[in-house]
């Protein structure tokens, strides 16, 4: 399904830094201004000292990521939680839909996901060929001794780690 922002050429996906544990109150208010965003979140079972409870956390800690026209970067920073854009280059980071998209389908697969800031060093490159994951490109990796997938979101900063059986992975 294409939104009509998708089709508007002005539009772009940014990354946004939230205040620290602010995450989902600042999704929440850029959603009550009619404003495109995503926050991929992923359940996890948190220990406390009387009790389990499983809770949604977002995957990448104090990020966000909103689909705007640059015109309505300040309103976006405007916005209770928000504080600050990623830069890159002196630039506000955009970040191209298509990871954006990778990033919804890797969030939606049943897979356990990892998100590291550490420098990752580039491997083979490769795509999988079988699975809730198919035509997905990465990197292969050497990390706690098992072959994982990459995705590489260059203009944040994280890597997304994604266990994957060696038998979905073809080579290019």
């Amino acid at each position: 399904m294409t939104t009509l922002s998708e089709k508007n050429e002005n539009f772009h996906w940014y990354p946004v830094c939230t205040q620290s544990r602010a995450e989902k109150k600042a999704f929440q208010a850029l959603i009550n201004k009619g404003i495109e965003t995503y926050l991929p979140l992923q359940r996890q079972l948190k220990q406390w000292s009387d009790r389990k409870k499983w809770v949604e956390e977002p995957i990448i800690k104090s990020y966000l990521f909103v689909f705007v026209p640059k015109q309505q970067l300040g309103e976006v920073l405007n916005t209770r939680g928000i504080a600050r854009f990623i830069y890159f280059s002196g630039q506000v980071a955009t970040i191209p839909t298509s990871q954006i998209k990778d990033l919804r389908l890797l969030m939606a697969s049943p897979y356990e996901l990892e998100v590291t800031e550490e420098e990752l060093l580039p491997g083979e490159k490769i795509f999988i060929k079988g699975g809730p994951l198919k035509g997905l490109t990465g990197e292969i990796i050497s990390y706690r001794s098992q072959k994982q997938l990459l995705l590489r979101l260059e203009s944040m900063g994280h890597s997304i780690i994604v266990h994957v059986s060696a038998a979905l992975i073809n080579r290019f």
